[in-house]
């Protein structure tokens, strides 16, 4: 049973089903298009419509979301008030310059809500007023008529036109009272009403020749408008028939692209009457529309030629009247209906409604870039419309309602790649031949801070000479950004680093703008040979962006420094040191290394030896990379004793730089050697004989200037060590005395022994008094030297007083014989005193060495034998 009566309910439902589906297609029709009714020749600025509430939209939405009226083509007739949200009239409305003589006059055009880009199409009718009165062809009709004419013959009249509709229109004709004449009103198939002269009673010719009468046009409207024609009837004899056509109306139909000139068609009228009477001529009745314009019709012939060019957007048909007059003047009239077909002679056209000119290259899929309308004025499959783009683009058309496109991205864009896109659309119709219309659209990628600035390498490396000027340009890096406009505009900056407690900036400084990198100070490669920089690059978006780099600025050396002798050092007194040679040295013995460096680097600082000067040529030679001074040959008897070398230091540098040391070298074996046997040097033989006696009374002024000193500051050096000693028996120590000095040419003199060294060291300064032992080696100074005593170790005895005044005696004694045997030989003793305080040691046990404040290859404990033999 419950199956039965689902059975039974099952149409009862499918049919409300059905309803409910129809009752929302209607529905979705009405919300589709919204329609109002407004009489013609209102104000501008009179209401339409309520467009806000038709849409369901409060008044301030409307603006808020951007509506506006988009129609194509012709005036803007309406407006919208954002105030009230209704619609308005914007100009003035002229239904028959609009419409015509339609009996129906509807105005499309579409509401665009541009927040959403939605489209609602409004249709407005145009209601027709009363402001055309009925007008006829011509003002003045003339007429001829026989007076054979029997009552009831009737004749055709112009007709009047009335460009209003329907009640507005032409209603009726009166003719104003007349004894032979009435109107008679007939209604054509097409359902205009002709007017017709009926005649009432027989003409005579001799009572009224001409007859004038007045037809009236009177329309339905309120008030009542009308127009008047004057007709004059003369009255002729014998023609009584007038033309008739062939066929009551006449239809043809012509392509809009037709040649003018060429005819269409040819009408025909005949007259029963004969002679003058049948002598049709065919003319175009007049009328106010432009078809008069567009035909012309010969008036013997009846031939119809166009002499305009068609056009079917503007006319689809022409409706032309056409009378035939035969010779008395007797007419008739037809009709005939062009028909314009169609051809595909207009492309599609653009109606841009909306269209942005770029869009951020962030912009999501889907984002719409414009909105525009296609139409063709064709009709059919002529304006038949398909639109496209090419396929390369990231960008798709979606069709709306009444051929509306949207374009829209498809994927995200990229700036850096495409700046700008100029995309063609393409309208085609179906038309044959087909025909097509391009719009370009120039869309504009507008730029994000997407990329951040790159460096051409990972990493830099500059090279400066030292000795740079300062503000000196030395370097420049520059970073790529593909970015545009302040997203691209770099600023260059690099991180603030200290070198040796100083700030990096206070070395270098960076151009923000082009990255160049100046010196702020000359820089030295012996002060520091590189610096490490990390160069920041930052863009101006927002926010910024940023990269870096490592460049590496190493200083390059110049030759700008002179090579430094270290050996044998230069003294603060202008005197050299004296190296011993015994007169039984081999060739090749070394008798002494000049020691020297340079403060630069690479082939700056690679350093020759030469001899420059040599008092004996050829008897010593100097290694040219180590600097050891060897003897070239054996010591002869006849060499003197004192010999002077100049030697040389050049480094490679361009240009070179060198230093020069003067050697004294003393040839003897014992240190009483050498001063015996400066007692018997002679002069040289090779001195001019012109420049000896200058020479010699230079040379005595001086030993005697230099004796006289010697003697005054003995005498004040002993009355200063008797006055010390006495001190210290009152204070029971002792005291180291001060050490004295042997000279040679009034130069410091390192003497060299055989077996043991001296140290003399005086805070800053050193001395060294040396006698090396002899020695063929490549060491001054043999290893076991201080193990060993030299031939100055003597007892405690020797210590004495006696012994010493004994050792003073002879000395000076000595001295004297040499100053007063030869006037070329300088010879000077002199106490040298640095700083009041000086330590000569002599070495005995090696591990005692580092006791001593200088150590010259190990300093031992002092030898009181040394110090009474400087002591004087």
């Amino acid at each position: 049973m419950k199956e039965m009566a689902a059975l039974q309910k099952l149409p009862h439902c499918r049919t409300l089903v059905l309803l409910c589906f129809l009752l929302a297609t209607l529905w979705e029709a009405r919300a589709g298009q919204i329609r109002y009714s407004v009489r013609e020749e209102i104000e501008s600025g009179s209401f339409v419509g309520n467009i806000a509430k038709d849409l369901s939209l409060e008044p301030l939405a409307l603006a808020e979301r951007g509506v506006r009226i988009v129609s194509r083509g012709r005036t803007q007739l309406f407006a919208l008030n954002p105030r009230s949200g209704s619609l308005v009239t914007a100009n003035r409305i002229d239904r028959e310059e609009l419409c015509g003589q339609s009996a129906q006059c509807l105005l499309n055009f579409n509401i665009l809500l541009e927040d959403k880009l939605t489209i609602y199409s409004v249709e407005v009718e145009i209601t027709d007023i009363n402001d055309n009165a009925p007008r006829f062809g011509v003002e003045e009709l003339e007429l001829k008529i026989s007076e054979t004419t029997t009552p009831g013959f009737r004749i055709p009249l112009k007709s009047a036109h009335d460009a209003d509709v329907g009640e507005n229109t032409l209603q009726k004709y009166t003719l104003h009272p007349n004894d032979h004449f009435s109107l008679d009103v007939r209604s054509g198939v097409d359902g205009n009403k002709y007017p017709e002269l009926v005649l009432e009673r027989a003409l005579d010719r001799e009572e009224e020749a001409v007859h004038h009468l007045v037809l009236v046009a009177s329309d339905g409207g309120d008030p009542v408008l009308s127009g008047t024609s004057r007709i004059c009837v003369k009255v002729l004899d014998v023609n009584d028939n007038a033309p008739v056509f062939t066929q009551p109306e006449y239809r043809v139909s012509v392509l809009e692209n037709t040649p003018v000139d060429t005819r269409i068609l040819t009408v025909t009228a005949t007259d029963a009457d004969e002679g003058y009477n049948a002598q049709v001529a065919y003319f175009l009745e007049k009328s106010l529309e432009e078809t008069s314009e567009v035909f012309e019709l010969e008036s013997t012939s009846g031939d119809l030629t166009i002499i305009k060019v068609l056009d079917y957007e503007d006319a689809t048909s022409h409706e032309i009247d056409i009378e035939a007059q035969d010779g008395p003047g007797l007419l008739t009239r037809t009709k005939v209906i062009v028909t314009v077909l169609d051809v595909n002679d207009n492309a599609p056209e653009f109606y841009m409604t909306s269209a942005s000119s770029s869009v951020s290259e962030d912009s999501p899929p889907g984002t719409i870039i414009g909105l525009f309308n296609v139409h063709d004025r064709d009709s059919g499959q002529n304006a038949f419309i398909t639109c496209s783009l090419p396929d390369n683009l990231p960008f798709k058309l979606e069709k709306s309602v009444d051929n509306y496109y949207r374009l829209v991205t498809t994927k995200a864009l990229d700036r850096e790649q495409f700046s700008f896109y100029n995309i063609t659309l393409t309208a085609k119709d179906e038309g044959n031949p087909s025909l097509s219309t391009d719009a370009h659209i120039l869309l504009q990628v507008a730029d994000i801070n997407d990329n951040a600035p790159t460096f051409s390498r990972t990493s830099y490396s500059a090279y400066i000479p030292e000795n740079n000027p300062r503000g000196a340009s030395i370097f420049s890096v520059t970073a790529h950004d593909p970015d545009s406009n302040n997203n691209a505009h770099i600023t260059y900056s690099f991180v603030e680093n200290p070198i040796q407690g100083e700030p990096l900036s206070s070395y270098i400084s960076m151009n923000s703008d082009n990255g160049i990198l100046y010196a702020l100070r000359s820089f030295d490669y012996e002060h520091f040979r590189d610096l490490q920089l990390c160069v920041i690059a930052r863009d101006s978006g927002n926010p910024p962006l940023s990269s870096n780099v490592s460049l590496s600025l190493f200083v390059l050396d110049q030759n700008d420094n002179a090579p430094e002798i270290l050996y044998p050092a230069l003294p603060t007194d202008g005197s050299t040191g004296v190296e011993l040679a015994p007169r039984s040295a081999e060739p090749g013995y070394l008798v002494t290394k000049v020691v020297a460096v340079d403060r630069d680097s690479g082939q700056n600082a690679w350093l020759s030896y030469r001899l420059l000067k040599a008092s004996e040529p050829g008897l010593f030679t100097v290694g040219l990379h180590t600097g050891e001074v060897r003897t070239a040959r054996a010591l002869l008897d006849r060499d003197a004793l004192k010999q002077s070398l100049v030697v040389a230091v050049q480094d490679h540098g361009q240009p070179p730089l060198s230093a020069t040391v003067t050697l004294t070298v003393a040839v003897a074996d014992r240190i009483l050697d050498i001063l015996a046997d400066l007692g018997n040097l002679e002069p040289s033989a090779k001195t001019d004989d012109s420049d000896l006696t200058l020479y010699l009374v230079v040379s005595v002024a001086a030993v005697s200037c230099v004796f006289l000193a010697f003697v005054i500051v003995l005498l004040a050096l002993r009355l200063r060590r008797w006055h010390k000693s006495r001190l210290l028996q009152s204070s029971g120590g002792s005291l180291v005395p001060n050490s004295h000095f042997v000279g040679v040419d009034g130069v410091r003199a390192f003497l060299q022994t055989y077996s043991h060294e001296v140290s003399l060291t005086a805070d800053s300064r050193k001395s060294q008094l040396i006698f090396p032992q002899p020695n063929y080696a490549d060491t001054l100074i043999s290893q076991e030297g201080c193990e060993k005593k030299d031939f100055l170790s003597a007892p405690q005895s020797l210590l004495e007083d006696e012994r010493e005044e004994t050792f003073s005696q002879t000395f000076f004694s000595t001295a004297g014989q040499i100053i007063s045997s030869t006037g070329s030989t300088i010879f000077s003793l002199r106490r040298l005193q640095l700083e009041n305080e000086f330590t000569i040691s002599l070495p005995l046990k090696c591990k005692e060495r580092a006791n001593q404040t200088q150590k010259i290859r190990g300093g031992c404990q002092p030898h009181p034998l040394v110090n009474r033999l400087f002591d004087l």
